[in-house]
């Protein structure tokens, strides 16, 4: 069952995902130290499955409190990225507006660790509700964007407007960690699509330790 209103201790933790890929990558990695329940939901591609998966998932009562981490593959929009590099968004964009992160800093601390050698860049994560290319990419990287998804801005959102936590100062913790698995020079169509995939996969099963360690970090205001 999740937390008590009124206990202490650290939420439960929702970790949501698209794809099967992803999910199978979250859920092989080293789950030791996990400091309370944890549950990876796949969602299924796109905006709209994100918002119905999720909002689903935290009308059941031993999730209601859960923190929220968003994650799986990207496209990195910034000149330089590679297949493996990590995002760690400190804010997220979407046609319902944008929801700022929790403990961003403590998060690519945490990845660091986890990950050595892998670069962590952090900035706005952008929603899109289709794959983005050529113009488009451009676009979104001129307004400041540094990766996007389809499913990351409907997530938080959804996580963050659910029950009676809202934006204020007891609002939902919410996260976003992606993998690059496209980027501006190593675009999927191209040669190398399956080494840089399998890069990204390897990248993804690294990243629970740190996802742990956010969770600790947390304490929702008593309810």
């Amino acid at each position: 069952m999740g937390r008590e209103p009124g206990s202490g201790g650290a939420p439960p933790l929702l970790i949501a995902c698209a794809l099967g890929i992803e999910q199978f990558a979250l859920r092989s990695g080293d789950r030791g130290g996990a400091p309370g329940q944890v549950t990876v939901l796949r969602t299924g591609m796109g905006p709209d499955r994100a918002r119905r998966a999720v909002s689903r998932a935290l009308a059941e009562e031993r999730w209601r409190d859960a923190a929220v981490i968003a994650s799986g593959f990207c496209a990195g929009l910034a000149p330089g990225m590679h297949p493996g590099d990590l995002i760690v968004a400190d804010e997220t964009r979407g046609p319902d507006g944008t929801t700022l992160c929790t403990g961003t800093d403590l998060l690519v601390k945490a990845l660091a660790k986890a990950v050595p050698g892998r670069a962590v860049h952090t900035g706005p994560l952008t929603g899109s509700d289709h794959v983005v290319r050529g113009p488009e990419r451009t676009a979104l990287r001129a307004g400041g964007a540094i990766a996007v998804d389809m499913e990351s801005a409907a997530t938080l959102r959804t996580a963050r407007t659910a029950g009676a936590f809202g934006d204020g100062p007891d609002a939902r913790p919410v996260a976003a960690v992606r993998v690059v698995v496209d980027a501006p020079e190593h675009e999927l169509v191209r040669i190398g699509t399956v080494r840089g995939g399998i890069s990204a996969f390897r990248v993804l099963r690294a990243v629970l330790p740190a996802f742990f360690e956010w969770h600790r970090s947390l304490l929702l205001p008593r309810r």
